[in-house]
């Protein structure tokens, strides 16, 4: 059991580092090339951004389960026999998606622009890509070997893996594009297409983190090989059918926030061009689906984070069948889950004029966009764990049912809401999608566990009510701050956001040791710094 714990642990805290740097390289990049020029780079990191979502979540997974449970019953073979085959697959799987993606490039640019007035054109957004599509031939591949080592329990490989993979990849798009056109003065689209070629750059950095191990670890596994015991003649058909029900939902759940970006990315330009905003519609989807969202994405990794710790926890009292212990797991992953997004994502929302000035620069439509956006972030936490749930009770096929239904009615609510709304109407399908999915995997975690939670019910009615004083507090603090000298460059609203986001912190986190239940839902730890604090 410490084993699986620190393999998880390794995992997680290298998905987490890998993430983290996916943000922090944003804002140097923003203020390298710009606010016109990021979002030609953000209508290539969608299509990035799925890629990556299956290379890290689906595949892997998927993998390492099928040579785990083949390992488990002592037929090695059977895992040597997917990792030999699947390589020629992936291999192949590579090459054909990186030319259906080059001949989708021009398709895909002719829907996102329909305006003379936009600020890029159909061959710009064709070109960035075609450009992003090269890390497809060596995407794939890096994800077999992960689920191949993570089946025989090594999991320093993808962490490491993925570690190196995105420094490699900062590296070569922040040094690459500063190069081009701080040093160099070249074109900004130049910069573009080399920091969505650095994708490729960086798998092949993570790819070569493999090999290594590959080398080390060998000896070990042929050993193994050696104490072969056949499980019967597993046919390749069986083998990859089974890799398909693994890793199918998993992907699902991976690039769920991708596919909400990507229906956007394909309708809100349309939309916004048919009420006449043409020239602003590529900035403002830039805000909607790079900018904000790389902010509001920061407390869910937090919340998930947490929540996720104790999903093994009920994937074991289900499997026992221990339901009292079961809903009492669930009742904790909501109030860790809420107790952390709810105040982050309105403390975003109530500070975004300052947020969005210190990270990128000062923008009215920036900063409304985040404010409005931020509270989705409680959403995307929700389905997030609601999905883990129904992963750890295997009803993962509903998983793949309500997401579907969600993005079918953002598809159906995008472009009218878009055209009485604009950017709040992209955000409000989004929600509305969203909500429609959480209620789903709620109904069915309901009806598989008989789960309903009173006291979730009170503690989020508690949480609301922290959270609305931290607010009140928040913008009180702000506001005096303005009164007594306006910011008058990036390093004082950098100041003030740090004197407001500490009078939040210190706010709620009395309330929260004060009532106890910062100790009640955090742990052991917590109630010891509470006692401290003198909060008994």
């Amino acid at each position: 059991m410490s084993s699986l714990m620190k393999g998880t642990a390794i995992l997680t805290i290298g998905l987490f580092l890998s993430k983290v740097l996916g943000l922090v390289y944003v804002f140097p990049f923003y203020s390298i090339v710009g606010e016109e020029n990021i979002g030609l780079y953000q209508y290539a990191y969608i299509p990035y951004n799925i890629m990556l979502s299956i290379a890290i979540s689906g595949l892997p997974i998927a993998v390492s389960k099928f040579v785990s449970k083949y390992n488990a019953i002592g037929d090695y073979e059977a895992g040597r026999r997917l990792f030999k085959s699947g390589f020629s697959v992936m291999l192949i799987t590579g090459v054909v998606s990186f030319i259906f993606l080059n001949l989708l490039a021009n398709p895909i640019a002719n829907i996102v622009i329909e305006d003379d007035e936009q600020i890029y054109s159909v061959e710009q957004i064709a070109s960035v890509i075609r450009w992003v599509s090269y890390a497809l031939l060596a995407v794939p591949i890096m994800s077999l070997i992960r689920g191949f080592f993570q089946g025989y329990n090594h999991y320093m490989p993808t962490s490491v893996s993925q570690l190196v993979e995105q420094i490699v990849r900062i590296i070569v798009l922040l040094g690459g594009s500063f190069i081009v056109v701080v040093l160099l003065d070249g074109k900004t689209e130049t910069a573009i297409k080399f920091a969505v070629f650095a994708a490729f750059v960086g798998a092949l950095g993570g790819l070569v983190v493999l090999y290594f191990y590959w080398k080390k670890l060998k000896p070990e596994m042929n050993t193994l090989l050696l104490s072969n015991v056949s499980s019967g003649e597993l046919s390749y058909k069986d083998i990859y059918k089974e890799i398909i029900q693994y890793s199918i939902p998993i992907v699902f759940v991976g690039m769920s926030n991708s596919l909400f970006q990507l229906l956007d990315m394909l309708t809100f330009n349309s939309a916004m061009i048919s009420i006449g905003l043409a020239k602003v519609t590529d900035t403002y989807l830039t805000m909607l689906n790079f900018t904000t969202q790389k902010i509001v994405i920061i407390p869910v990794m937090l919340a998930t984070g947490f929540s996720m710790a104790l999903i093994p926890t009920i994937t074991k009292h289900f499997t026992l069948g221990e339901y009292g212990v079961l809903h009492h797991s669930m009742d904790k992953t909501y109030q860790i889950l809420l107790f952390i997004t709810v105040p982050a994502s309105f403390g975003i929302a109530v500070l975004a004029p300052d947020i969005y000035h210190v990270l990128y620069e000062q923008s009215e439509m920036g900063a409304e966009v985040l404010a409005h956006y931020a509270p989705l972030a409680i959403l995307f936490a929700l389905f997030s764990v609601t999905a883990a749930i129904l992963q750890g009770i295997d009803y993962q096929k509903w998983i793949i049912f309500s997401l579907l239904t969600g993005l079918l009615i953002k598809l159906m609510l995008n472009t009218p809401l878009i055209k009485v709304m604009e950017v709040d109407g992209a955000i409000l399908a989004t929600a509305i999608g969203y909500i429609v999915t959480i209620i789903i995997n709620i109904a069915v975690i309901h009806k598989v566990l008989h789960y309903r939670s009173k006291v979730v019910f009170r503690r989020t009615l508690l949480i609301s009510i922290l959270t609305f004083i931290m607010c009140v507090a928040v913008i009180a603090t702000n506001k005096l701050l303005y009164i007594i000298a306006e910011p008058s460059n990036k390093g004082i609203t950098a100041l003030y956001l740090l004197i407001c986001v500490g009078v939040g912190v210190i706010i709620y986190g009395y309330a929260s040791f004060r009532l106890g239940l910062a100790q009640k839902l955090l742990g052991e730890r917590f109630a010891k710094l509470g006692n401290k604090l003198g909060f008994k």
